[in-house]
């Protein structure tokens, strides 16, 4: 059974290209069941061939688990990519990167550790991960492989978070954008600050400049409610996002992080908002993938504009600050990448466990009935006490076989084991 990754992240692609790729929430049901779809024509004999996918602001991945060649997924991933998003391979071909097997489920569990974010240690990945995984299930696109695969990732993330200091100090994308601010404009006691968005990212944003001291927060989303209900949270102000340019000239700082698929402000908006405020200086802090602002206002004299990858470096500052860390958490990850390579390879012992099961208790029941027959004295009870006798005495003749056995499946010829288990019980591969 082959596990294969094709993605591409904020470590080698520019972020125009991954705007133009990423999928947003409201188009992953969509996207998961072409995937699947496209999965399934591939591997028609692969009743459980399994897919999921994972889009952040920073990466897109696509894993897929079948019956195939690995090079066969990875076409069919990059063939998905391009079709899903209209553009043709060449075009991001040299951006992916490929990972097989037990360096797929590596790569996962670093992703879900925070390890391979442009911020180490952030929280927000984890709940993205999630999200994958719960899409996956839903849509019915996860398999048993992926399935396992995801739950193994967010329990890994887990134990990283609370085995290590990787989370400690200011670590989401949200707080590295307001530290931005900070040191641009040295304080955030006299400014009005405008969030764009009311998701998760701009809670933490808006809590990051309110803990920073803002003196003013403005808060819009698309749903008004949303917006209202967030900004009384931190004693803020809510408008409609249809409405910002009423309020854009009042602001000091701009933090835009919506899931919108296309810039909500452009060059223009600013030239009039600066005009508006006098043309005092505005810092523009785009961390939304796709941007929520076009990055030519930032051409307008006294905007300052910063998208997500002008956070690079000070997330490698923080990168530094927790590298003391990182052994621990690489070793963490081993550890479970070890752990479920194993009982990936048991599942290959799967069929031969089963029959040995099966042919024990076919033979237990048989010589049950016929000493039943002869014991007809007995109460229901008491007959009822010598069959569950007799399961147990199957079971712990079983437990150390079965459980051998699934040990022998991590070594280099596991199928030497399992060839021999067959011959002498007679399980033969016709029976296969």
């Amino acid at each position: 059974m082959t596990l294969a990754l094709t993605g591409l992240s904020h470590h080698a692609s520019p972020l125009a290209l991954r705007e133009r790729m990423a999928i947003g929430s409201d188009a992953m049901e969509c996207a998961l069941a072409e995937l699947h779809a496209r999965l399934r024509a591939a591997a028609p004999a692969d009743d459980e061939a399994g897919a999921a996918l994972l889009s952040t602001c920073n990466r897109v991945e696509v894993y897929l688990r079948a019956e195939l060649p690995v090079e066969t997924l990875h076409v069919l991933a990059r063939g998905f990519l391009a079709s899903w998003n209209r553009l043709e391979e060449p075009e991001f071909r040299d951006f992916l990167y490929e990972r097989d097997n037990a360096e797929a489920v590596r790569h996962l569990f670093r992703v879900s550790a925070s390890l391979d974010s442009m911020v180490v240690g952030e929280t927000e990945i984890l709940g993205q991960v999630q999200q994958a995984y719960d899409a996956a299930l839903q849509r019915g696109a996860a398999d048993k492989i992926i399935g396992v695969l995801f739950q193994r990732a967010l329990k890994t993330g887990k134990d990283v978070r609370t085995r290590t200091r990787i989370g400690e100090g200011r670590i989401s994308v949200a707080s590295v954008a307001v530290d931005l601010a900070e040191t641009v404009l040295k304080s955030l006691e006299d400014k009005t600050v405008m969030i764009l968005g009311s998701g998760p990212v701009s809670e933490q944003a808006l809590k990051s400049v309110v803990s920073k001291g803002a003196a003013r927060v403005i808060v819009l989303n698309r749903t008004l409610e949303r917006a209202v209900a967030l900004a009384e949270k931190y004693r803020g102000e809510a408008a409609a996002l249809p409405d910002v340019l009423e309020h854009l000239h009042r602001a000091d700082i701009v933090i835009g992080s919506t899931g919108a698929q296309e810039a909500l402000l452009g060059e223009a908006e600013f030239r009039a908002a600066m005009e508006r405020r006098g043309r005092a200086p505005m810092l523009v802090i785009d961390i939304a993938v796709p941007r929520d602002i076009d990055r030519k206002a930032g051409e307008v004299e006294n905007v300052y504009y910063y998208d997500i990858d002008d956070l690079q470096q000070t997330a490698e500052r923080n990168l530094r600050m927790r590298q003391a860390e990182m052994e621990q958490c690489e070793s963490i990850v081993e550890e479970a990448v070890g752990r479920f390579m194993a009982w990936r390879r048991s599942l290959h012992a799967e069929p031969t466990i089963l029959w040995l099961a099966q042919e024990f208790h076919a033979v237990r029941e048989r010589e049950l009935a016929r000493a039943l027959e002869k014991l007809n004295s007995l109460t229901e009870a008491q007959r009822a006490e010598v069959e569950r006798l007799s399961q147990r005495i199957v079971n712990a003749i079983l437990q150390r076989p079965i459980t051998r056995l699934k040990e022998e499946m991590s070594t280099d010829d596991p199928d030497a084991a399992l060839m021999l288990v067959r011959r002498i019980f007679g399980f033969g591969e016709e029976e296969l």
